[in-house]
């Protein structure tokens, strides 16, 4: 039993650290777009970074808008859960990054800010608009030598 219990609990900790790392990149995508176009990283503007950005911030403010829980916190709550653990008072991992990803608001202020935040994903997409590796321009061919 001891095994399973360590092994639920170190699940729940891999769990909050994707959770954490996910919220990290919500958060840095629109400064990586806006510091990455200033210093002409390529990559700032491509497509595939962006739609995965602005999907991650669409669940996220489809969630607060509907008040569903984000599945990887249900996650790992069931996990601790099943551990028998029933707080956040354990080990260093979920210490520092519980108090990174949960406290307490009113549920509105949290669809408030998602949505003003998504609105300045938005206004990156404007701003920087991403593009795909064809519909970046090309550069020109070197001249050909001259005789």
């Amino acid at each position: 039993m001891a095994l399973a219990t360590s092994s639920s609990l170190l699940l729940a900790d891999a769990v909050l650290v994707v959770h954490a790392g996910i919220a990290a990149f919500v958060v840095a995508g629109p400064v990586l777009v806006v510091v990455g176009n200033r210093r002409r990283w390529r990559w700032a503007n491509d497509l595939r970074f962006r739609v995965a950005h602005a999907a991650a911030i669409a669940i996220v403010v489809a969630e607060s808008w509907l008040g569903l829980a984000c599945p990887l916190t249900t996650l790992e709550m069931r996990l601790r859960a099943g551990a028998g653990e029933a707080s956040y008072g354990g080990g260093f991992v979920e210490h520092w990054l519980h108090h990174l990803l949960y406290y307490s608001a009113p549920p509105w202020l949290f669809a408030a800010a998602y949505t003003v935040f998504a609105c300045v994903v938005l206004m990156t997409w404007w701003y920087f608009p991403p593009r795909s590796k064809r519909s970046a321009p090309e550069r020109p061919l070197p001249s050909p030598p001259r005789p």
